[in-house]
């Protein structure tokens, strides 16, 4: 366990910043979710499972590590659901279009890392494959509800099979995740409340460190993050909150 972990570990402070993070990522969590639904299990219960993914990723989060929470966060939640397909004995093949994307990707992925030197990112598979963005990383986030034996198949150049492939964890997945999801209710705050949400769940700072980083006492900042979670979750909700 390193620093701030370690300090916070079994603090008040802790559990606060564990239920800030579940509680300014609902949305994203049930985005990730609806993207797994019509595949044999409701989408209510997937909703359950996505929050159980997003508590797991906010009490395991380590912001000394260098990554942000959504980096982190949401291959967690995604690993969660997979997880539930196959254990309850789900077979279940994700749409035509999304398995044809899928299998361009695929033979795709092993000549863009020889020309690269690296694993290539979503961005890097769109622009090579000349689709959307949006488009490659629901290919990329619909993998793991395949038949065992369609990801032992052979890819064309018959060095790696599917399964080896598709579904490696991509940092611009997980941003581009988030980021449809909350960049146009961020983007409602206002300068100082953007700040705060950036240093409470980025940077990992206490409300203490808050207080004195913007010019407020901790008992401030404590209700400018709840009234923030507040507007958030009735925005993602399609709700309003009174002013």
């Amino acid at each position: 366990m390193s620093g701030l972990q370690e300090t916070l570990a079994g603090t008040p402070d802790r559990h606060a910043l564990t239920h800030d993070l579940i509680e300014a990522n609902l949305g994203v969590a049930r985005s990730i979710a609806s993207r797994y639904r019509n595949r044999g299990i409701d989408l209510d219960d997937l909703e359950q499972v996505a929050l159980l993914g997003l508590t797991k990723a906010a009490q395991r989060f380590d912001a000394d590590a260098g990554h942000d929470f959504m980096s982190y966060a949401v291959p967690t939640v995604r690993g969660e659901i997979r997880r539930h397909f196959r254990d309850a004995g789900w077979m279940i093949r994700p749409p035509r279009r999304i398995q044809d994307l899928q299998a361009r990707i695929s033979a795709a992925q092993g000549e863009l890392e020889s020309a690269l030197g690296r694993s290539p990112r979503s961005s890097d598979l769109a622009a090579h494959l000349g689709e959307n963005l949006d488009d490659v990383v629901e290919a990329l986030g619909a993998d793991g509800c395949f038949t065992p034996t369609s990801l032992d198949l052979t890819v064309a150049d018959g060095s790696s099979t599917l399964g080896e492939l598709i579904g490696r964890d991509d940092a611009d997945l997980a941003r581009t995740e988030a980021r449809i999801v909350l960049e146009p209710v961020v983007a409602q705050l206002s300068e100082r409340d953007r700040r705060i949400l950036h240093l409470r769940f980025f940077d990992g700072r206490t409300q203490q460190e808050i207080a004195e980083a913007v010019g407020l006492t901790q008992a401030q900042v404590s209700r400018v993050i709840a009234r923030i979670l507040a507007d958030l979750r009735a925005d993602l909700l399609g709700t309003s909150t009174a002013a």
